[in-house]
């Protein structure tokens, strides 16, 4: 109580007016009793503020659940509204669903019957389809329509089944036609020795009697997904954007030493930094110098296949690198036992060197080839 007695001690205010001095003096009780007053206003005004600003808040997220609960329980119990009262609607949201899926594959050819291409590897079952509805139509006619977008996804999977087996035998025809045989890439299919993961089943647990036709067409889009990948495996691009080719496959006269000698691939000539290209995709197995050879980069496409490129002047890849056909990976050069520059390239199939001629025939820029490709003398290795 001293302590604030002293805040407010009585105070005297002088004023003059008019030539004459009057005195005013405010004891320290006053003084206090006006403190309190302001104080309690004050106060007063930070709890109807404060009141407010929490009433606000309270309000608002109390409408924001309530917004929330009804929205729930109305989309809650209107799907349970649909699949129990009202089949009809449920059939109308799959069929847009289907509608949305067949435009998708508007692509897809309606019929490839006769193409050659694997016809008879799947049933049509529109007529069993069509039976199928008029049963469940009959013994539950509110399903009807949910037969209906059943029918239309088995034949949707079937079109599908068809064309991904038209690939496949495109695949595999171009394939035979480069002197490959196709059933080399459909080996690994079979094999299942190193494969795992977690079992995350398509149509969910225990579906295990699912249409069979989802089991074919997984087959056949398998199958085409390989033939595809080793199909672009084959070299089918030019390494080199040359006038000629300057020595064939086969046996012709040394350069060197004049006897006879075994050429395992195809010279071409070119000036020193020229590019040379991958003939086809894979990946950069030896970038570095080999005997007879000089700066060679080796391509391995896989099933075994494998491109070499040699005498370079310098590289344009590293090991274990991705690369497409056409890509540029070296220049061409005149290192190794060579007489001038020029690219040396071989195919390999299981390290065994095959004549590259039938995998380039189709290779727009190779414009003209001399020499019999056998035993035609020559001034390349």
């Amino acid at each position: 109580m001293d302590r604030l007695r002293s805040w407010f001690p009585d105070r005297e205010f002088f004023m003059r007016s008019q030539g004459q001095v009057r005195f005013i003096k405010v004891s320290g009780r006053i003084q206090m009793i006006g403190a309190g007053v302001v104080a309690a206003l004050l106060l007063a005004w930070l709890g109807s503020m404060t009141a407010m600003a929490v009433s606000q808040y309270l309000s608002a997220r109390d409408r924001l659940a309530l917004l929330n609960r009804e929205a729930k329980v109305a989309t809650a119990e209107s799907r349970v509204a649909e699949y129990r009262d009202d089949l009809k609607s449920v059939a109308d949201d799959l069929t847009r669903r289907q509608d949305a899926l067949e435009k998708m594959t508007e692509a897809l050819p309606d019929d490839i019957a006769g193409t050659g291409a694997g016809t008879g590897t799947v049933s049509d079952s529109s007529g069993e389809a069509a039976k199928t509805i008029d049963k469940v139509s009959a013994a539950l006619p509110e399903a009807a329509g949910l037969a209906r977008i059943e029918a239309r996804q088995l034949a949707l999977v079937e079109r599908l089944t068809r064309f991904a087996d038209h690939r496949s035998a495109t695949a595999a025809n171009r394939i035979r036609a480069l002197g490959l045989d196709p059933k080399a890439m459909l080996a690994r299919l079979d094999d299942r020795s190193a494969m795992g993961g977690p079992l995350i089943e398509l149509f969910g647990p225990g579906r295990r009697s699912l249409d069979p036709r989802f089991v074919r067409l997984g087959v056949s889009l398998e199958r085409m997904e390989a033939l595809e990948r080793g199909l672009a495996g084959i070299p089918q691009h030019s390494p080199a954007n040359l006038a000629y080719i300057s020595s064939g496959f086969g046996y012709r006269a040394d350069p060197f030493t004049g006897g006879a000698a075994f050429h395992a691939g195809l010279d071409f000539k070119g000036p020193i930094g020229a590019p040379i290209y991958a003939a086809a995709a894979g990946t950069v197995s030896f970038v570095g110098g080999q005997q007879g050879y000089g700066n060679t980069v080796e391509i391995d496409h896989g099933n075994g296949l494998m491109t070499r490129y040699a005498h370079m002047s310098g590289f344009r890849a590293r090991v274990g690198q991705q690369v497409e056909a056409g890509q540029v990976i070296g220049l061409i050069g005149n290192t190794g036992r060579s007489t001038g520059p020029h690219l040396h390239f071989e195919v390999r199939i299981n390290d065994r060197a095959v004549n590259p001629r039938p995998f380039l025939k189709a290779a727009s820029n190779v414009l003209q080839e001399t020499g019999s490709g056998s035993a035609a003398p020559s001034n390349r290795r």
